[in-house]
């Protein structure tokens, strides 16, 4: 039953991996995450905007980045710009503000359906690691020990699947917020 133990291990891993995935899906609520992995040209090499200042919230819908090197704010605002993310990017000083926009009732919708498609690629890649275990299941000779490891089995998928509902639940409600 090793096997059983690496497919809960596989299925954390996946639904550590999605919600880091839905972490970049843009709510009501400013987040540094939907900033952070954008690249931005400074000093002749393409670098993350985490790597060229600290990046802060200011509700109800600011990002604040603090360069640390003011030369650098203009390339960040260019970057921000050209990521078409949906938000307006403006140095102000020292720093660059970054503003949200308030989420149309179309554009929520949009998310939404892009958020349950998420969800549905993680289940489908859950899908074909419950396939692979479930070869490996088939083959055992004894009855009774197959039988329980599929019920085992069918306990972890459903388990995952809850867990993938909850956060899905999660990500709409702050969406719709």
């Amino acid at each position: 039953m090793e096997y059983l133990k690496e497919l809960e291990q596989k299925f954390n891993n996946l639904a550590l991996k999605f919600k880091d995935e839905l972490s970049s899906v843009r709510t009501n609520r400013p987040t540094p995450k939907l900033v952070e992995s954008i690249r931005a040209e400074y000093a002749g090499q393409f670098l993350a905007v985490n790597q060229l200042g600290s990046i802060g919230t200011e509700p109800p819908r600011s990002i604040i980045i603090t360069p640390w090197n003011t030369d650098s704010a203009p390339p960040i605002v260019k970057a921000i710009e050209a990521a078409n993310i949906g938000v307006s990017s403006v140095q102000q000083g020292n720093i660059v503000r970054v503003t949200l926009p308030e989420l149309t009732e179309e554009r929520r919708q949009e998310l939404i359906k892009l958020v349950r498609k998420m969800a549905e690629e993680t289940r489908i890649r859950m899908r074909i690691e419950r396939d692979e275990v479930n070869k490996i299941v088939n083959q055992e000779a004894d009855k009774n020990e197959k039988f329980r490891a599929k019920e085992a089995l069918q306990k972890l998928v459903d388990k995952f699947n809850q867990e993938v509902d909850k956060v899905v639940d999660t990500k709409i409600q702050e969406i719709s917020a």
